[in-house]
């Protein structure tokens, strides 16, 4: 769904969520589209079951992720594959032959464009300081596009990736693929919005923490060149693997893990933030150029009053329970993850009772948590501050996903394309996503809180 990013002033000062903008029918400037309308540059679609030509910039381990994901969408071919190493350019390769798609390989991505004139679609997988290069190029040849996030390493090329759709009117999908996960979609429609489950939203937290880790290597014999590296803007093989850690790059972990949850924040509470303030640093990989640890604070300005959302990025340690987003309201809580075993919603004691939702499938029943007493737990005497709040119920989301978790998101895609459906996550979209999380860098790097302009969320 396409909508508009940033909270807009009522007449009497208070903000507008982008929620309540869309269902006042009313939508102003350049781009927006409403909730239900299908855009314009979607207006000549493929009949269903047309066989898509699809090639792919970047085939490392994000990109062979989304291969994967697609191998498992009926008709899609795949009809080039492009990579400056010939090492991850020879697996997409074969990787593709063995499964039946007989596929041209390119080392630049230029020749690849001018010579595949009957692509419909390319997935960039690139690192972020490409993106804009590559995405833009796409869409000039006359390409839909998929582009992994974070859309761009700076909000200068996400705005310019944003332009170039609405001027080629080419689709731009940007790969926050939680926003196509069914779970999620159930979570924020059925047990946030509709059955108003948790109440008033007050405070988010979030993590994705992983343990110690070596820098990325490779096999000595496919060592690039130093002159493709300074072709294609790097500064040696290190940093050509390791690029998530580099500034000219990448926004480290922020922006490699915390892109996808902070994305959700936006995307639950249908808003985005007005200040944010952080604290980081490089505590261990003294080498890296980025922080590896990193703690931020959002404060999200809702019509129902203010939403304060905490997100750790740790590389240090995979302590915390994996990696989560948990929505906490007045009358329950919301935790929800790719992971469905560490999914689940928790009803306060006082709140109302959820039979009725359970009866119409919105939420069910036990959920067997970590979190839930243990039957010899149960039986014990404990003594307990007589200010604790009563334990949670703990209750399941009773929806799965069956798929590669990626695979809903490029279906979204094909179905935009094939048919005019709206993208669960257009360029408007994953620009405001962009804009957000790469000012947790900066408010690390100035010690302070920093304000959001809302305008700067907008193309």
């Amino acid at each position: 769904m396409t909508t508009p990013s940033e909270p807009n002033p009522r007449p009497d000062g208070n903000l507008v969520s982008r929620r309540d903008f869309i269902r006042s029918g009313v939508a102003t400037g350049a781009g927006l589209m409403m909730a239900n309308s299908i855009p314009a540059y979607a207006q000549n679609t493929k009949a269903k079951g047309d066989l898509l030509n699809v090639g792919i910039i970047g085939t490392g381990a994000q990109g062979r992720v989304l291969i994967d994901a697609a191998l498992g969408i009926p008709d899609i071919r795949f009809q080039a594959v492009c990579d400056i190493w010939d090492y991850s350019r020879r697996y997409g390769e074969r990787y593709l032959g063995k499964n039946g798609h007989k596929v041209n390989a390119y080392t630049n991505y230029q020749d690849m464009l001018a010579r595949e004139r009957d692509l419909d679609a390319v997935i960039v997988a690139t690192p972020d300081f490409v993106h804009a290069e590559h995405a833009i190029a796409c869409m000039e040849a006359g390409h839909h596009v998929y582009c992994e996030k974070l859309m761009s390493n700076t909000a200068h090329g996400a705005r310019r990736m944003v332009q170039s759709s609405r001027e080629t009117g080419k689709l731009l999908q940007i790969g926050h693929q939680r926003r196509s996960n069914p779970r999620y979609q159930h979570a924020l429609h059925k047990m946030m919005n509709e059955a108003r489950l948790f109440g008033r939203m007050t405070n988010i937290n979030a993590q994705w923490n992983r343990g110690v880790s070596e820098d990325l290597g490779w096999p000595e014999k496919y060592t690039m060149d130093q002159a493709t590296l300074d072709r294609y803007g790097y500064a040696n093989m290190h940093e050509y693997r390791n690029w998530r850690w580099y500034r000219k790059y990448g926004g480290g972990p922020i922006s490699d893990l915390g892109a996808h949850q902070i994305d959700v924040f936006n995307w639950f509470l249908g808003t985005n933030p007005s200040s944010v303030m952080a604290g980081g640093g490089i505590d261990y990989y003294l080498e890296h150029e980025w922080y590896d640890n990193v703690m931020a604070i959002y404060e999200y300005p809702t019509d129902e009053g203010m939403v304060r959302a905490f997100y750790q990025v740790l590389t240090t340690t995979s302590a915390g329970g994996g990696y989560f987003e948990y929505f906490m309201g007045t009358e329950g809580s919301l935790k929800i993850s790719e992971n469905p075993k560490i999914s689940a919603a928790y009803r306060e004691a006082h709140a109302p009772e959820w039979d009725e939702w359970v009866e119409k499938g919105t939420i069910a029943r036990g959920v067997g948590s970590a979190d839930e007493p243990k039957p010899w737990e149960k039986k014990r005497s404990v003594t307990v501050d007589v200010r604790e709040t009563a334990q949670l119920s703990a209750w399941k989301i009773p929806v799965e996903l069956n798929k590669a978790i990626h695979q809903p998101h490029i279906e979204n895609f094909v179905d935009a394309i094939r048919h005019g459906t709206p993208l669960n996550c257009p360029g408007e979209e994953g620009y405001a996503s962009c804009v957000t999380v790469l000012k947790v860098n900066e408010a690390v790097a100035a010690e302070c809180k920093l304000d959001f302009n809302p305008n700067s969320f907008t193309v």
